[in-house]
């Protein structure tokens, strides 16, 4: 499949996102953090007692997800909220709704095959993949990147982009295998906060049991992954795909022998990277260090 021109598919889209839809948001994630604290469970606590992950309830609660209707009425019913969460879960669907993702022409087949991966597996040294950012991290992405987009193009992908990550943490899961390069770990981007959230964000992300998180380190002195970032896709019930990206352009992969020489190189990256244990344990000197 031929080039095409884009901002990244695995780190960008557009939204029709609103103000009014980012405060209903912010406003149910804080009244979930009261009721929480009110009843002295940990976001890990609430979690197990309703049937979701720790990183969902904290997500939910910063307003980096969606907070889906059926996790507001489980809270309100758990923690005796008395309809107030619950009686939110229509405009919930509306809010949806108005912030449905809206992608551009040369990113639809992706999107498409994204939304029924069953396996995805990246390799990133140029910037932390997109379903990992942090929105804060995700907006110094779209802040810096030239030619520069106005403010309200940068909200809108910001919100785009926390809203793809909502295919972290539904159920089914899809199976995850990411190597990221150490160079972009150590490297302020946005500024010190902004790299300890993200440094945060990821330890979080590599105690979740479909996701494999590994580090390739600088020190390392074979490195199959010179040739720079991709991501191979599986969708259900479909052949592998791979996707590339450089300088805004993009190319979806769908070639049977181009998609299984990446396959096998993405194999020899994990097999140099660190394991996903050392690759924590790097991770916490490195907020230690900060």
């Amino acid at each position: 499949m031929a080039a095409q021109s884009g901002t990244g598919a695995p780190t960008g889209g557009e939204a029709e996102g609103t103000d009014e839809v980012a405060d209903l948001f912010r406003t149910l994630g804080r009244q979930i953090k009261v009721a929480r604290e009110r009843a002295g469970l940990s976001q890990k606590e609430l979690g197990e007692r309703i049937g979701y992950g720790e990183e969902t309830i904290s997500s939910v609660e910063r307003a980096r997800r969606t907070p889906q209707p059926e996790l507001l009425v489980a809270v309100d019913r758990l923690l005796d909220c008395g309809g107030l969460l619950a009686s939110a879960a229509e405009d919930v669907e509306r809010a949806k709704t108005r912030r449905r993702v809206r992608h551009p022409e040369w990113f639809r087949d992706y999107a498409r095959l994204e939304a029924e991966a069953v396996e995805l597996r990246y390799f990133a040294n140029q910037a932390v993949p997109g379903l990992f950012q942090t929105q804060e991290y995700a907006r110094a992405v779209f802040t810096s990147r030239q030619p520069f987009f106005d403010e309200e193009t940068i909200e809108e992908r910001v919100v785009a982009r926390m809203a793809r990550q909502d295919l972290m943490t539904r159920w089914p899961t899809p199976t995850v295998s990411a190597v990221v390069q150490e160079s972009i770990l150590r490297q302020p981007f946005g500024g010190p906060a902004v790299q300890r959230g993200q440094l945060e964000q990821l330890l979080r992300i590599g105690r979740l049991r479909h996701i494999e998180l590994q580090v390739m380190p600088t020190a390392s002195e074979d490195h199959a992954g010179m040739g720079g970032p991709f991501t191979l896709l599986t969708p259900k019930g479909r052949p592998q795909v791979a996707y590339l990206e450089v300088q805004h352009f993009s190319r979806v992969v769908t070639d049977p022998e181009e998609v299984r020489v990446l396959a096998a190189k993405h194999g020899s990256i994990r097999g140099q990277a660190l394991t996903p244990r050392e690759s924590s344990r790097l991770l916490e000197k490195m907020l230690g260090d900060l």
